[in-house]
């Protein structure tokens, strides 16, 4: 058996048997390294250990991460509640758009998606249930939603895409990601009012209105939050990484001096929690070092790269080969573990086919954001489910649905790539 085969072959055994992404990465790399190069070659372990997260961009990671936790144990999300609630007004289905809003806005503040569903669903399932939705309904709704935070900036996954594709500047890939994130939000509004509708859910007689004016007041700092982060990226004022220290500074300001529900205990809980996930998430990257370099040494991307150009010289029908292989992917790992094992292999084809890789990076989070909440795995749906205290199972009818509906936005976005690329091209950017 080839070296390639021995290190794909035991990197899908690995992940088989369960062994977490990050070991099944290292260990297939230096399994491919011991049987395609020399044993003597497994000193460079620790240099492409360290390689894989000596880059400058990735500390915006952390940094983004522990502001979605800050605006989540603030009170922001209870707060754009109830602002959707004034906008909406009380009708039917007029809970289900609202939890599409707060994700949305909260999807500009985060960039996690399971970090806007926990906060989104631990304030409107209660609600929901209480107007008659059905509690698996609501969880998969929130669920959906949460996940156009892949997409809306600062999103992290563009943030390790445009590390990982030489050339793509990270502000073109934010600004293409806009719009497509705030279509993939929106056309979810039209099954959750029309569903609302037919089986009755959300009596609106008798509902309060919030008032405008003051629940407005209340959301303005939230509000605020997605302008200072994408204004200071256009206007020059900030780098990524500097617009990320920028929206930590700015939660922590928010939740100790005007929600005033963030004290410095939980603010160094929360710093040890961002710790946490950060960790995990440079493991696999820093691990994916080794398996990128062995891949690249024994040309295994490359043989899978020109083994995909062979199956169709039609780009279209290999850009649909590509987004099923990249959907089912996101059914079972994160948006991290997809990028760093398929671009390698599918840069080449990007390339060989000429597609803009600002616009092939959307559709790649398109994809990865629909499988966030596709079972078996749907990361966003474990934490709303959990919320709800449901089972995963109870979901998957609702999830399949939502899948048909956000995949509607993915075509719209693939046979018009202008919708991605207008906005940076009006913004000056290279794209």
């Amino acid at each position: 058996m080839s070296p390639d085969l021995w290190m794909l072959a035991s990197f899908l055994l690995l992940m088989l048997i369960g062994v977490p992404v990050a070991f099944s990465l290292a260990l297939s790399g230096a399994i491919g390294i011991m049987a395609g190069l020399s044993p003597d070659m497994l000193a460079t372990l620790g240099t492409n250990t360290y390689n894989g997260v000596a880059k400058y961009p990735l500390i915006a990671i952390p940094l983004f991460i522990l502001t979605g936790l800050v605006f989540e144990k603030s009170g922001v999300a209870l707060r754009l509640v109830r602002f959707a609630q004034a906008l909406i007004g009380p009708r039917h289905g007029g809970l289900a758009m609202v939890a599409i809003l707060v994700c949305l806005i909260m999807g500009g503040m985060s960039g996690s998606g399971p970090a806007d569903a926990a906060a989104v669903a631990m304030v409107m399932l209660p609600s929901m249930t209480r107007a008659g939705y059905p509690k698996p309904f609501s969880a998969t709704l929130i669920a959906a939603s949460a996940s156009t935070a892949i997409l809306i900036p600062p999103s992290i996954a563009l943030i390790l895409y445009s590390i990982v594709v030489p050339g793509v500047d990270l502000r073109a890939l934010f600004a293409a990601g806009l719009f497509p994130g705030i279509i993939a939000g929106l056309v979810l509004l039209l099954p959750a009012w029309l569903l609302a509708r037919r089986y009755g859910w959300e009596n609106p007689e008798g509902a309060e209105r919030p008032p405008i004016g003051e629940s407005f007041r209340q959301a303005l700092p939230a509000l605020f939050a997605p302008v200072l982060i994408l204004g200071g990226l256009r206007s020059g004022l900030f780098t990524p990484t500097e617009a990320a220290v920028a929206g930590v500074t700015y939660g922590v300001v928010i939740g100790l001096f005007v929600t005033r529900e963030l004290d410095w205990r939980n603010l160094w809980r929360l710093c040890g929690e961002a710790a946490v996930i950060s960790g995990v998430v440079m493991l696999i990257i820093a691990l994916a070092g080794i398996f990128a370099w062995a891949g690249t040494m024994l040309g295994t991307f490359r043989h899978l790269a020109e083994w995909l150009i062979s199956l169709s010289d039609n780009s279209a029908v290999l850009l649909i080969l590509v987004m099923i292989a990249v959907l089912l992917a996101g059914m079972l790992l994160d948006a991290i573990s997809i990028y760093l094992i398929l671009m390698p292999i599918l840069i080449p084809v990007m390339q060989h086919f000429g597609w803009n890789p600002v616009w092939f990076g959307i559709l790649l989070a398109m994809n990865i954001a629909i499988g966030q909440f596709t079972p078996p795995v749907a990361i966003n749906l474990l934490v709303t489910a959990e919320v709800a205290k449901i089972r995963l199972e109870q979901t998957v009818g609702w999830a399949m649905l939502f899948v048909l509906v956000m995949g509607s936005a993915l075509v719209l976005v693939a046979v018009f790539p202008k919708i991605a690329l207008w906005l940076p091209r009006i913004l000056g950017y290279a794209v």
